[in-house]
């Protein structure tokens, strides 16, 4: 088997460092937070939306030439608490400073109404972050932590959740426009946070880890 091959399947499974691996058991070291809001991941996803009619995906590649072009993109505002794997996400039009400001406002109340107080927020180190007065001043009094540059893994479970996000929603089946395919997210969000199992997790989903008092 190809050194290349065997890489690839111990990337998958979170294997391809020996930092990652307890040297004495064997075992996979998963670095979390203690409890639910002391940290939450966020991210935003850029996706492009679907021609009315649909796009490639149901006319076909050779069809591409003949197909309106430009549709645009929508912004995918993430946020992922470290600890319970639990996301918030919403479609806006823009990444801009006023829009995250408003994507972390709306992700504080969701957090809070299970019973998570969201301590830290971690971003990258983009200007709608890091520069925004207006996104400063959603965070409050909570701390703002920024990814080391060139390494956006310290965001990974961001990155991961993203990957899911368009694996088993956005691109799952084929939409005939861009709206259906929107209308079909929170579904797939309560069946991610609510049910689906993660092996992360001991093969539980996300809600079992919230408090106890939700």
């Amino acid at each position: 088997m190809a050194p290349s091959t065997v890489h690839a399947v111990l990337a998958r499974h979170g294997l391809s460092r020996l930092s990652r691996l307890d040297r004495v058991t064997g075992d996979v070291i998963r670095y979390e937070r203690d409890h639910p809001g002391e940290l939450i991941h966020v991210d935003v996803k850029k996706l492009g939306r679907i021609p009315d009619g649909g796009g490639w995906r149901v006319h076909g590649r050779e069809q591409r030439p003949a197909m309106k072009r430009g549709n645009g993109y929508d912004y995918l505002h993430v946020a992922v608490d470290d600890h319970t794997r639990i996301a918030f996400v919403q479609v806006h039009p823009d990444e801009k400073g006023a829009t995250c400001a408003q994507f972390i406002t709306d992700a504080f109340a969701f957090y809070d109404e299970l019973g998570i107080t969201v301590e830290r927020v971690m971003t990258d180190n983009a200007k709608n972050y890091t520069v925004s007065a207006a996104f400063q001043a959603a965070l409050g009094d909570r701390r703002h932590k920024t990814t080391r540059r060139y390494r956006p893994q310290t965001n990974g479970k961001a990155e991961r959740f993203n990957r899911t996000l368009l694996d088993e929603w956005a691109y799952a089946r084929v939409f005939n426009s861009n709206n259906e395919r929107t209308a079909t997210l929170q579904d797939w969000l309560n069946d991610y946070n609510w049910v689906r199992t993660h092996s992360a997790l001991g093969n539980h989903p996300p809600a079992s880890r919230l408090p106890s008092t939700t």
